[in-house]
């Protein structure tokens, strides 16, 4: 059984999302294709992904239309299985590739079937709401943070509703030339 796996692209101040629960501070922090080598590295060992809803909607509408030859990272993207953990879905499409499955009910139950039944590391993007249940249950294993240079100053946190303490174990580190910073913790 592989490794479930949470990554978050946050602001340098700790925001996953600015207060209307945008995204638009990632352009920031400039060119991304500098992480890019990293990041395919990392997506290696993943088998599939998993997304909420309103990750998956904004993953759908970009990734399946990306060019591989600018943005690499949109091959495993868009090769590898997606699950969307949604109870509003009725389907998923994700452009002319492969749709993505839809895991209606307990999203914590559906990831334990998952990583159950999965080749590989399942990995996390976005789906604040579900990485807060993940957490709260105690099956995140890693925790990868994508920081990027910027303050936004007001928005959602990573896991604003978390009772007790987390520990992290660092397992990895990474600084680009300009400005982002890749953390990789082990959860527990």
């Amino acid at each position: 059984m592989g490794q479930l796996i949470v990554e978050q692209i946050i602001s340098a101040d700790g925001f996953a999302s600015d207060a209307a629960g945008g995204i638009d501070y990632f352009t920031a922090g400039g060119d991304w294709s500098q992480m890019e080598p990293e990041q395919l590295e990392m997506m290696v060992s993943v088998g599939a992904i998993v997304l909420g809803a309103e990750t998956y909607r904004m993953f759908s509408a970009y990734w399946p239309i990306a060019d591989p030859a600018i943005e690499r990272v949109a091959v495993p993207i868009n090769s590898l299985p997606k699950h969307v953990i949604s109870s509003t879905l009725e389907d998923a499409p994700w452009g002319d590739l492969e749709p993505a499955t839809i895991h209606p009910g307990d999203g914590v139950e559906s990831v334990r079937r998952l990583k159950a039944h999965t080749t590989g590391d399942l990995i996390v993007w976005g789906s604040l709401t579900l990485t807060e249940a993940l957490f709260a249950a105690g099956e995140v294993d890693r925790l990868r943070l994508r920081i990027i240079p910027v303050l936004i100053g007001t928005g959602r946190t990573l896991a604003p509703t978390v009772s007790g303490q987390t520990t992290l174990t660092l397992i990895d580190s990474r600084s680009f030339p300009r400005g982002h910073v890749t953390l990789d913790y082990r959860v527990g």
